[in-house]
């Protein structure tokens, strides 16, 4: 029966709704997807393994890079409406000198703070299968760490793009590279796989993806809100993927509460109609600790015979 009190809860459910969606649209002009997604935290170096910030795991000494293998530089990056490049930062752990040989994963790492915060993530890549075998290249997209400029989508693929150049320059041939993409990194990462660039990957490890722009509004608000109230943001991941053909390997955190694994990994996965695929579901992972709670053992392990087998 509908007596009075509900009535009254429900009108005011109905204002609080009102209110909510009033202020979203009043503040969608300040406070933007595009502007909170790249999340740029300044610094003043690189510290790597002395960096004291809060990381996601830290790594024992088994995982120590040899100071020789690891190189620091910038890389001059320029988006087709630019009039000039602009300079981002990038890491290599490796041999450079190798690079026309070995296989190489270039990581593009998610919207949190720097390459300070995902050098663990580089590590445990680079001693996949054991030590320091595999090349690993990481950048700073434009904004974040030290590198200049601020933060665009357009920007993003010019960065990686930049990256790419470098490892062609340096030797690298499709067949050899990886393309790893984790959270916001998913776009370069799925981008790059799916048209014939600079180089063209052989492989797509993708860990929590997102759909696209407009489903992480509609998760963030709770509501089916336009998208284009919150942002410009063009990355659709759920259509690019239907471009893919290399293999893909996803990995995603059951428990993952920013990026949902029903709504952003699993339609990306589903989509995908290229010549092999496999997922790794980890229970008890959220958004960010997925090598942590699966065991680095078992991540390295799972990653190590995705690139080695031949599909």
């Amino acid at each position: 029966m509908f007596t009075l009190d509900s009535h009254e809860n429900f009108r005011t459910m109905k204002k609080l709704a009102f209110i909510s969606f009033s202020l979203l649209i009043m503040c969608s002009a300040c406070l933007r997807l595009d502007d909170n997604l790249f999340n740029q935290t300044k610094i003043d170096a690189y510290h790597l393994d002395d960096y004291e910030g809060y990381v996601d795991f830290r790594l024992d000494a088994s995982y120590t890079i040899p100071s020789h293998l690891i190189h620091l530089f910038t890389l001059a990056s320029q988006t087709a409406d630019e009039s000039s490049a602009t300079t981002i930062h990038a890491l290599y752990l490796g041999d450079v000198s190798r690079i026309k040989s070995d296989t190489v994963i270039l990581y593009c790492h998610g919207n949190r703070d720097h390459m300070d915060f995902y050098w663990q993530r580089a590590k445990l890549l680079a001693n996949t299968g054991w030590k320091n075998r595999y090349g690993v290249l990481m950048i700073d997209y434009r904004g974040f760490g030290l590198s200049e400029g601020k933060p665009t989508e357009a920007g993003m693929y010019a960065d990686v793009e930049a990256a790419l150049q470098w490892l062609k320059n340096n030797g690298l041939s499709n067949n050899r590279l990886i393309m790893y993409g984790f959270s916001l990194g998913s776009a370069p990462a799925v981008k790059f796989s799916s048209d014939n660039g600079i180089l063209t990957p052989s492989k797509l490890i993708l860990e929590a993806p997102f759909a696209n722009a407009e489903t992480m509004v509609q998760d963030a608000s709770g509501l089916s809100l336009p998208g284009q109230f919150f942002t410009d943001l063009k990355i659709n991941n759920a259509e690019e993927i239907k471009k893919v053909q290399l293999p893909l390997c996803w990995l995603h955190g059951e428990q993952d509460n920013f990026l949902s694994l029903k709504t952003h990994g699993q339609p990306v996965y589903d989509r995908y109609a290229g010549k092999y695929k496999e997922a790794h579901i980890i229970p008890g992972a959220g958004h960010d600790n997925v090598p942590l709670v699966w065991g680095f053992k078992a991540y390295s392990t799972a990653v190590l015979k995705f690139i080695t087998t031949n599909y």
